[in-house]
C-alpha cells in the first residue's frame, strides 16, 4: 500500500561519557522530503543536560502525528461536503500512565480542535460530530495506536 521512511541520526557528542550514561540524548530526524527536526527525550524522562527541552520528544510527535493524520481527514472530508474553513487549532494533549508490568505507555490521547468554519453553508452541530467521527474512523494513526483517542470539540 504505501513505504514510508525516516531517518533518526545520534552521534556521540565531543567531551560525552557513553559507558558512564553522561551523554546527550539530542539527536536528529529528517524526511525524505528534506525536512528534519531536532529531538530529544523529554525533560520529564532524561534530565538537562542529557536531554534537550528544544526539542521534539517522541511523546510529542506521536500526539502531534495523531492530530495532524485527524486535521487532514478532517479538511478533506469538510470539502467534501461543501464547508468552508479559515482555520483549524488543535491543543492535543497526551496522558501518560503505568500499565500492569510497570512499563510507561501514552494511555489517552486527548484532541481539542477549535474550527472555524466560514461562509454561507455552516455545518450543523451533528454535522460537525460527523466529520470529527469520519477522521477519526479513517485516520491511519488513529487505526494504528492501542491508545484511548477522545475528541474535545467545540
Amino acid at each position: 500500500m504505501g513505504l514510508y521512511e525516516a531517518t533518526v541520526s545520534w552521534r556521540l557528542a565531543d567531551g560525552d561519557d557513553f559507558a558512564s550514561n553522561k551523554f546527550s540524548r539530542r539527536h536528529e530526524a529528517s524526511f525524505d522530503g528534506g525536512e528534519s527536526y531536532v529531538a530529544s527525550p523529554s525533560p520529564q524522562v532524561v534530565p538537562e543536560p542529557m536531554s534537550d527541552p528544544a526539542g521534539i520528544d517522541p511523546e510529542e510527535a506521536l500526539i502531534a502525528s495523531l492530530s495532524s493524520c485527524h486535521m487532514l481527514y478532517f479538511l478533506a472530508f469538510a470539502a467534501k461536503k461543501g464547508f468552508a474553513i479559515e482555520y483549524y487549532v488543535d491543543n492535543a494533549v497526551g496522558e501518560m500512565a503505568k500499565r500492569e508490568d510497570g512499563k510507561s505507555w501514552m494511555s489517552k490521547i486527548t484532541l481539542r480542535p477549535d474550527v472555524k468554519f466560514v461562509g454561507d453553508k455552516l455545518p450543523t452541530a451533528e454535522e460537525i460530530d460527523d466529520l470529527h467521527h469520519a477522521a477519526h474512523s479513517y485516520c491511519i494513526i488513529g487505526n494504528s495506536l492501542k491508545s484511548e483517542v477522545a475528541i474535545e470539540h467545540q
